[in-house]
């Protein structure tokens, strides 16, 4: 028990560590100030604003910026839609794997343009090297750093007065693919690659078994073939994007995508890493730090909450085993609790570490598998997404999905007291009420509906690995893994069918953009407005109460939105167990 708290201790604390002064260098990066790669990289930007005459001195409105990103998102859905199609016929294609079908063509490509990266494929065995690469790798970068765009803008919604414009999509995105994500992907490749990440282009190679195995029908199979291919570099950006998107089929619990204990720790650092650092960006971009400290302890507070609960759920593993005697939970000694879906090389700390931030952040990479976790440390995971992604969510998105959050928290406050609510310096009147609530409500629209429809259909049941109550929470999970725009899945629920395809693919472009235009409308319209003077009705937003109410906000959207479909999934299933 000592060694497994210490391990989550020091995973949260390299992550705080790591985060602090990243966030600073965010900030500098996105305001054009001087860094330290500054001389090496601003040639490669001003290079690329010259290529594609991009005037970075111009200035968008609210309605030129949104604009501006769903053409970019177009373009790249049609392209990595056909590249999926046609790859059959390209090269960087060793295992002459053949062009996907077109809902499923039409899924995976949602998944990555969404920043989602659902996967109803398996890596190995149905894409190509070029369409991994030059598809999907390529949207992991792009699809991050439309959030962290978006993010930008908003901020500059609440530090500009009396204007009419937020800022230009093209430097922020080029800005944030240059300066951010380019720099960290190098030095995460080069760490997980010398642990034993694969990276190359070879074909898949065919090695003999240490030991045969015999089937039920006499088979003995002598052989095994080893995936091959450039892992390493996807790899990188899937954990600092918050992408998600395994190069195989199992993801991160694969020993060619995460080898080691230093590459597990390495990944799961790197998940978290961008959006803790967005808190503190805020708080210096602001002018007030407090303020960026208030939204990180809030996040911060949830996510060891929902770590805890995963955490004694697994290690106390379930009735039936416990008191069977099948696990040991009595020496440290032993692995004990409920090691099901989980690699041995990681055990319980790790995995429920991992689950907790892959599932806060909306990332959707496993190293272990959910659908084997406890009803209710399933639960947890699930509940996650479903608040939203903002316990520090993706990169950018996280953070604008919670300071939604604040804002419909500081109206509360506001209509408790009477007065008009005021938030950074802005009044919040009916327009940026009505957005935030759009931002906060899309994903339960997004995922209940999804999940309300798929439930009426009767080939869903097929995909379905369990009857019941867990059945019910591998198909809600799904759903609400498309609607939080996470990506992991209950490993359970076999979803490459047309009807799971389309659907879940519509939940995730629905979940993605309609948030996204809805905190882009805020920001144009906070830009306009002048700065309202401190006074002693003011809220403060930067102290224990207000952090307080924020949490208390969260959780109430999410309970009220997604308590009785729980009850019907993990939660029945939870009593169920033990009774």
């Amino acid at each position: 028990m000592i060694n497994s708290i210490i391990q989550y201790s020091l995973y949260l604390i390299i992550l705080v560590v790591l985060a602090i002064p990243l966030g600073k260098y965010i900030g500098k990066v996105m305001n054009g100030e001087k860094v330290f790669l500054s001389k090496i990289l601003n040639p490669i930007e001003n290079f690329i604003y010259k290529i594609l005459r991009i005037d970075k001195d111009e200035e968008m409105d609210w309605k030129k910026y949104s604009v501006s990103i769903i053409a970019f998102s177009v373009i790249g859905f049609v392209i990595l839609f056909l590249l999926q199609i046609v790859q059959g016929i390209l090269p960087l294609n060793p295992e002459d794997i053949k062009g996907v079908t077109w809902d499923l063509s039409f899924n995976t490509t949602s998944s990555f343009v969404t920043n989602t990266n659902w996967q109803s494929y398996s890596g190995e065995s149905q894409l190509s090297y070029l369409t991994q690469m030059l598809g999907l790798t390529v949207q992991n970068f792009v699809s991050a750093a439309v959030g962290i765009a978006v993010l930008f803008a908003l901020i500059r919604g609440f530090t500009r007065v009396k204007g009419k414009t937020i800022g230009n999509f093209w430097v922020d995105a080029t800005r944030s693919i240059i300066h951010i994500l380019m720099p960290l992907s190098i030095v995460v490749s080069l760490l997980i690659a010398s642990q034993g990440v694969v990276q190359n282009f070879s074909a898949y190679q065919e090695v003999e078994l240490l030991q045969p195995i015999t089937l039920e029908d006499g088979t003995v199979i002598t052989k095994q073939v080893l995936p091959q291919g450039p892992a390493a570099s996807q790899i990188a950006i899937k954990q600092l994007g918050t992408n998600g998107g395994g190069f195989f089929g199992v993801n991160s619990a694969h020993p060619l995508e995460n080898p080691t204990p230093f590459s597990n720790a390495v990944e799961m650092i790197s998940i978290l890493l961008i959006p803790a650092a967005l808190c503190f960006t805020f708080g210096r971009n602001i002018k007030d730090k407090r303020q960026g400290r208030a939204i990180f302890i809030a996040m911060f507070l949830m996510l060891v909450i929902a770590l805890s609960v995963i955490a004694v759920n697994e290690a106390n593993a379930t009735p039936q085993l416990a008191q069977s005697g099948v696990v040991d939970v009595s020496t440290i000694n032993q692995a004990g609790g409920n090691m099901e879906g989980k690699e041995s090389r990681f055990g319980i700390a790790s995995s429920s570490t991992w689950a907790a931030f892959t599932t806060a952040a909306s990332n959707g990479s496993v190293n272990s598998m959910h659908d084997s976790y406890t009803p209710l440390g399933g639960m947890v995971t699930m509940l996650l997404m479903q608040l939203g992604e903002v316990v520090f969510g993706g990169v950018g998105c996280g953070l604008y999905g919670m300071l939604a959050f604040a804002i419909i928290a500081v109206f509360m406050a506001g209509l408790m007291v009477g007065r008009t609510p005021e938030y950074l310096g802005k009044k919040i009147e009916p327009f940026e009420m009505k957005m935030a609530m759009l931002v906060c409500l899309a994903t339960p629209i997004a995922t209940l509906i999804g999940s309300g429809i798929a439930s009426v259909v009767p080939s869903v049941i097929d995909s379905l690995n369990n009857s019941g109550a867990h059945g019910f929470s591998e198909m809600l999970y799904a759903y609400s893994s498309a609607g939080g725009n996470n990506g992991s899945a209950f490993a359970g629920f076999s979803a490459n069918t047309p009807f799971i395809n389309v659907s879940i693919g519509l939940v995730m472009l629905f979940a993605r953009f309609v948030p996204m235009i809805a905190t882009l409308a805020i920001a144009g319209s906070l830009v306009k407005k002048k700065k309202v003077a401190v006074s002693a009705g003011t809220l403060p937003t930067h102290d224990a109460l207000f952090i307080g109410l924020l949490v208390f906000v969260v959780l109430l959207v999410g309970a009220l939105s997604f308590f009785p479909a729980l009850a019907l999934g993990p939660i029945a299933e939870f009593f169920q167990m033990i009774g």
